[in-house]
């Protein structure tokens, strides 16, 4: 079993790189991998809505995008990680999980998600929001923890005296390896839920 864990922070080892620490050490010992990748370091666009991804499978910009749908495919469970700068996740991890999301062919359907967030003071509950959109849109269950999932500091030396917050990080990612490995027997037991395709309504005059 495995989980992709995002940073979407320009600092690898910045206050939302102090909190997925904190998780990757919860899932070790349940005996989940992670695979940790920090895209907010990276001269990355958002998403033309070009189409080439219909044809090609995967994103005609081929950069750190595609290196995370990969590992997101073969992964059970994926963590969004992102620092707070104007009350909502930041740019660049939006424009990776634009793309990272719209781009990727596969079936996301019961791969659990999980937004993790950092903020000095205030706007976590709002990047909270916007990141958990992407799970609810492509079918993949919402992990939580014990308080919604976020730190607080301006520096990971903050992050680390933030106690509340580093248990938060450990409750979810129990709650997360409880739900990937539930999840699992259930497909074993019983296969994915049916989807239902076709129906696409729009509105518009014929």
């Amino acid at each position: 079993m495995k989980v992709l864990m995002i940073n979407g922070s320009p600092r690898p080892n910045g206050c939302v790189g102090r909190a997925l620490k904190e998780m990757e050490a919860v899932f070790a010992a349940e005996g989940i991998e992670t695979v940790t990748l920090c895209v907010g370091n990276k001269d990355m666009r958002g998403c033309l809505a070009c189409g080439k991804c219909g044809d090609l499978g995967k994103c005609v910009f081929n950069d750190i995008v595609n290196e995370a749908a990969a590992e997101f495919e073969s992964a059970d469970g994926l963590v969004l990680g992102s620092p707070v700068y104007y009350a909502h996740a930041n740019g660049g991890l939006l424009a990776f999980a634009d793309r990272l999301f719209y781009s990727t062919p596969f079936n996301k359907s019961m791969k659990v998600g999980a937004a993790v967030v950092s903020s000095r003071r205030a706007g976590s509950t709002s990047a909270f929001d916007d990141i958990n959109k992407y799970f609810t849109i492509a079918g993949m269950p919402i992990a939580s923890s014990s308080y919604w999932n976020e730190v607080h500091g301006f520096s990971a030396a903050d992050v680390e005296r933030d106690l509340e917050g580093l248990q938060t990080m450990r409750n979810l990612a129990r709650n997360m390896a409880f739900l990937i490995k539930s999840i699992a027997l259930g497909k074993e037991a019983y296969g994915l839920p049916e989807k239902e395709r076709g129906q696409f309504t729009s509105f518009l005059q014929n």
